[in-house]
């Protein structure tokens, strides 16, 4: 296959830096959900670690093809070049650049990694590259070969390497974090712009068919005895048996693929999975010279009018809010940072989170599965979205279904959200209920959502997008925003709606020790009033099915720039290191501890 890139030429050897439509040809290989393939516990090897790390804000090794490393002519004279790989400055994987250098904190725009690593092929037949996440863009060359481009800066992507690698190799990735009006998201947003290689970097070296996904859940309406297994494989050998073990449930199943595919169910009576009782199962997947393993929960979600029920009993979702933030890694959160935010949401009372507003690591539904909390999770289809662009909309589905495909078999994960924060255009309702359409498709054990703003003209919950969704996901912030409190309680009683809500987003800024009266904003005695006066009416609503302040602990926003703010979104109820706790925190947990179902 030819991996060369070949631009046009103006006719001189300075072509590159006349040619505007330069990142035409890289379009070719987008790596897309179709590439996805099911990794949780198989054996990788690390590529994390120190990469050579240049800024190139012109872009100049996409244009110029630093990539092929053309030092000579074809004369074999030497010629001069604008880069020296190996003796750049070196960078952690993963990380992302704000927080490891002051110089780049709000640097936006293209960098280069590259490092070199060597490989020996040890009877693998096919090998693979996973990148957890690179923020938004990555372009990736291997050996002086382009192999491959992917968009959406929050969830994975898979590269085949296979007869690519040599003893020795060079592998290149050019991040760009540009915001882009017709990127998901966009060019505004309300939360810090991080870019880089944030998220591991490993090798998958795999047999030549082997398991590419794996599914398995509850069967909706089984009265909990039947579970649903998909499985598919890519290869050669499409049509073999495959076999399924779950010992603590005594089954061992033997299936048959057809053309690479296998949908069938099982009788089986799992103990339930709960936040109260986190209980998973070993699941073992054998086909032909491939072997797959996962830890399970098996749980049911359902919702209708009267309310949200797990396991056929009614649960309120006592949540918060979070985003994947640390003050000394930026989005590149350790599991250690991610069992600190667990812990202080359970603390609270709480069962549930709102993972805002793009997925987070899939480290923290693995984690979730195990300590007992319920998840939302969402992609990044936030504010003034280009909803009339065909691409915008592939880019939107791409990461809508490369999050359901990677946590498909996570029991924590119960809701889908396609957006948050979309003004009711006929444009916006095409784009998002074919979202919502599409997770259905993909995976109809879940709920779908989207945080939808509240009608302010009528004063009630009105928005088109609802009919699309199974539960109608509710932003206000009355007591700040809106500062009558009185319209909250007449927004309420004007509203009457099918199904379920859960209130998303309510809250108010509080610099740490700042005090004074309710009235002062940006104390936490304004923020403790706001807290009290929400809980107080919100209780008394029956169709408010569940809650998630805005949001856990304060986190970077460079847009907010008072003093009492200091590019900082202080909504929190912990201070950005987490080491103070407001006092609306406690106004939560009280709350909280009253709500028995």
């Amino acid at each position: 296959m030819e991996n060369k890139i070949d631009n046009k030429s103006t006719g001189t050897f300075l072509d590159n830096i006349h040619d505007e439509d330069y990142e035409r040809p890289y379009l070719s290989k987008m790596v897309t959900s179709s590439d996805m393939i099911f990794d949780n516990y198989r054996e990788k090897e690390s590529l994390n670690g120190y990469w050579n790390f240049q800024i190139d804000q012109y872009d100049t090794c996409i244009r110029a093809k630093w990539y092929e490393e053309e030092y000579k002519l074809e004369s074999g004279m030497y010629q001069p070049v604008d880069y020296d790989f190996d003796s750049w400055d070196t960078i952690k994987v993963p990380s992302c650049w704000n927080t490891q250098n002051e110089r780049f904190y709000y640097y936006e725009g293209p960098a280069v990694y590259t490092r070199t690593f060597r490989y020996e092929n040890r009877g693998e037949e096919r090998v693979f590259i996973k990148f957890g996440a690179v923020n938004y863009e990555a372009k990736v060359f291997l050996n002086k070969k382009y192999i491959g481009m992917h968009r959406g800066g929050s969830t994975p992507f898979f590269i085949e390497v296979t007869g690519l690698l040599e003893e020795s190799n060079r592998i290149i990735v050019v991040a760009d974090n540009t915001r882009k009006k017709e990127a998901v998201p966009a060019r505004n947003t309300d939360w810090f712009n991080y870019g880089g290689v944030y998220r591991d970097v490993e090798i998958l070296r795999l047999p030549e068919t082997f398991i590419k996904d794996f599914r398995i859940s509850l069967v909706p309406n089984s009265n909990f005895k039947k579970i649903r297994v998909q499985l598919e494989v890519d290869g050669r050998q499409l049509n073999e048996k495959a076999i399924i073990e779950i010992p603590k449930l005594n089954i061992t199943k033997e299936i048959n693929c057809v053309n690479g595919k296998a949908d069938f169910e099982i009788k089986a009576d799992p103990e339930l999975w709960s936040p109260e009782k986190p209980r998973l199962y070993d699941v073992k997947v054998n086909y032909l010279f491939d072997s797959i393993q996962d830890k399970v929960g098996f749980r049911e979600i359902k919702a209708d009018k009267t309310g949200i029920y797990l396991n056929g009993q009614r649960i309120f979702l006592k949540g918060v809010c979070t985003h994947e933030e640390s003050v000394p890694n930026g989005k590149a959160i350790t599991e250690e940072e991610i069992m600190e935010n667990f812990n202080l949401a359970k603390q609270m009372n709480c069962n549930f989170m709102r993972l805002a507003h793009y997925p987070h690591t899939e480290k923290a539904a693995r984690i979730a599965d195990k300590v007992g909390i319920l998840l939302w999770e969402e992609v990044p289809v936030y504010w003034a979205i280009d909803f009339k662009n065909h691409d915008t909309y592939k880019n939107a589905e791409n990461q809508l279904t490369e999050l359901i495909l990677r946590d498909t078999n996570r029991a924590s994960v119960i809701i889908w959200s396609v957006g948050n924060e979309n003004a009711d255009t006929d444009d916006r309702l095409e784009f998002m209920s074919s979202l919502a359409k599409k997770a259905k498709e993909i995976d109809p054990s879940r709920l779908v959502s989207a945080a939808c703003l509240v009608d302010t003209d009528n004063l009630m919950i009105k928005d088109r997008l609802t009919d699309y969704l199974d539960i109608i996901g509710l932003n206000e912030y009355y007591g700040w925003y809106a500062p009558d409190f009185n319209d909250l309680i007449k927004l309420l009683d004007n509203s009457n709606p099918q199904k379920p809500v859960i209130v998303t987003e309510f809250g108010a800024d509080a610099l740490k020790g700042a005090r004074g009266t309710f009235d002062d904003l940006g104390t936490e005695d304004c923020q403790l009033y706001v807290y009290r006066k929400q809980t107080e009416t919100l209780d008394k609503i029956p169709y408010i099915q569940g809650t998630t302040p805005w949001i856990l602990y304060d986190f970077r926003c460079p847009r907010r720039t008072n003093p009492l703010q200091l590019e900082y979104n202080r909504k929190g109820l912990l201070s950005e290191d987490k080491s103070y706790i407001k006092p609306a925190y406690y106004v939560m947990k009280e709350f909280y501890a009253t709500k028995k179902y």
